[in-house]
């Protein structure tokens, strides 16, 4: 008996550690990129893409509060507000930039200069149920951003966790 459960527990050891090799050789490439802090290849085929291919829209990926913080502290990011003046006034992320969703539909092309064209812009607004900061990164990509991320907890999540915020500035 002591036996039969000694051969058990070394087959499952060995079981175990054959498909963790056989995981980590299939997935070589994107355990290198990932350990080197490169992209992957989703990552590199979208930072590529200028355009959309033809009737397929690109979509910009959300990013969650702590990566949005991080990146805002170490000033890796433009974080944009795609909200209305009024409410940039009453309080916005400190060091956001004001850009309307509106702004940025009635002149998208006037968007190609406004930022870095490497830049990594973060769109945001009121939070999960408001829309403006998806429809504003799309305009962006469509102006030929490609690192274009979407804050979907908005202003007040950043608010409610106690980041820093500021009012005025318009």
């Amino acid at each position: 008996m002591k036996k039969l459960w000694h051969s058990t527990l070394l087959e499952i050891c060995l079981i175990v550690v054959v498909s963790a090799l056989a995981g980590v050789a299939w997935n070589r490439t994107l355990l290198t990129n990932a350990w080197h802090g490169g992209l992957t290849q989703q990552a590199e085929a979208r930072t590529e893409a200028t355009a959309a291919p033809a009737g397929e829209e690109l979509l910009p990926m959300p990013i969650p509060i702590a990566q949005v913080k991080q990146m805002h502290d170490a000033k890796e990011a433009v974080v944009v507000d795609a909200r209305s003046k009024v409410f940039f006034a009453q309080g916005h992320i400190a060091g956001a930039i004001l850009l309307p969703l509106e702004d940025a539909k009635k002149a998208p092309a006037a968007l190609a200069g406004k930022f870095a064209r490497d830049a990594t812009i973060i769109a945001y607004c009121n939070g999960f149920s408001c829309h403006d900061s998806m429809e504003l990164a799309k305009i962006l990509m469509k102006a030929g951003y490609t690192s274009v991320y979407v804050y979907e907890g908005g202003f007040p999540e950043w608010r409610d966790a106690g980041y820093p915020v500021a009012t005025g500035g318009v």
